[in-house]
């Protein structure tokens, strides 16, 4: 075979493996891949002519909100102990673990306290908040306890290392109670709360990605209660989970903190911030006559411009405590 038979016959050979190497890309692949390789200028399955526009960028969510995670910054949260069935009394106690794998002793006191402890079970009843000691002999956090009926509860440790440069966390952790769970229906929403002989209603909305005003206020017999105590640094404390994960909702007070000596009331105010939109579960603690009381709120958010996590520099707002 001459030079030129030999050079046909080579580029006829080169033509074949590029058939056979898109037959078996086709099979692989899609369609709409393959030809996307093969052709940049075609955008879909019927081979539009590309623009000069670049295509939107991948828009990826930022951190979870707090409240997801047993261990964050080094710091974890020990199992619990607790008894293992409702009804009977013992206690309930854990340990915070710092980035060496110790204990952790020492802590910044934050709204009145070092600990903020918060249990509720998965459904968004019997929400409890209690202030367990510490054993510094032992490293463990402990508070008697006793569960009134059984599920999955989640339970959230509320802290700040004293640490130079800390910043408040919120872990936690799954406890299963033993026996027969009834799930309660999936809560309706709800702005008005009776409590005793108090009613607490809450005036406000919330949007996913923005900060919105959220103001309760206290009545008793239809007058006004000027008699709130101050709790944990404020004349209300608000806790708010989202429904489906319980992560936190960010929640800080507003208005001037409590004049030692002097009550406040009706109104007590919070800005929060909600991470998604969706529906929230809201815990009002106020204080009167030195009881403590709950209401409880179900609060939907709205979708926002940035339906996304609040971003980390607002994670100091922690256990959305509006103390």
């Amino acid at each position: 075979m001459n030079a030129a038979g030999r050079l046909a016959a080579f580029g006829a050979g080169l033509v074949m493996a590029f058939a056979a190497a898109y037959g078996a890309a086709a099979a692989v692949a899609p369609d709409t891949a393959v030809t996307a390789s093969l052709n940049p200028g075609a955008d879909s399955p019927g081979g539009r002519a590309a623009t000069t526009e670049q295509a939107a960028p991948v828009s990826l969510p930022s951190a979870d909100p707090p409240g997801l995670s047993l261990a964050r910054d080094g710091y974890a949260l020990s199992p619990v102990r607790a008894p293992v069935a409702p009804g009977g009394r013992g206690t309930l106690s854990f340990a915070i673990v710092d980035p060496g794998g110790e204990p952790l002793l020492d802590y910044a006191t934050v709204h009145d306290k070092q600990l903020h402890l918060i249990v509720v079970r998965s459904d968004g009843q019997h929400f409890a908040h209690v202030h367990p000691v510490l054993d510094r002999t032992a490293g463990t956090w402990s508070t008697p306890w006793a569960w009134n009926a059984a599920g999955s509860y989640r339970v959230f440790a509320d802290f700040q290392p004293a640490r130079a440069g800390s910043t408040k966390l919120t872990l936690t952790r799954t406890v299963e109670v033993a026996g027969v769970f009834a799930p309660s229906p999936r809560a309706a929403t709800r702005i008005i709360d009776e409590i005793t002989d108090y009613t607490v209603e809450l005036d406000g909305a919330l949007t996913a990605g923005v900060s919105k005003q959220l103001t309760a206020t206290v009545t008793r017999d239809g007058e006004s209660v000027t008699t709130l105590q101050p709790y944990l640094g404020a004349y209300g404390h608000l806790v708010a989970l989202r429904e489906g994960d319980l992560a936190y909702l960010h929640v800080h007070p507003e208005g001037a903190g409590p004049v030692a000596g002097r009550t406040g009331g009706p109104a007590v105010s919070f800005a929060a911030t909600a991470p998604t939109a969706g529906r929230y579960l809201l815990y009002l603690d106020f204080k009167v006559d030195d009881t403590v009381h709950t209401a409880t709120f179900v609060v939907d958010a709205a979708r926002g411009d940035t339906d996304q996590p609040a971003p980390e520099s607002s994670r100091d707002a922690g256990h959305a405590g509006g103390h």
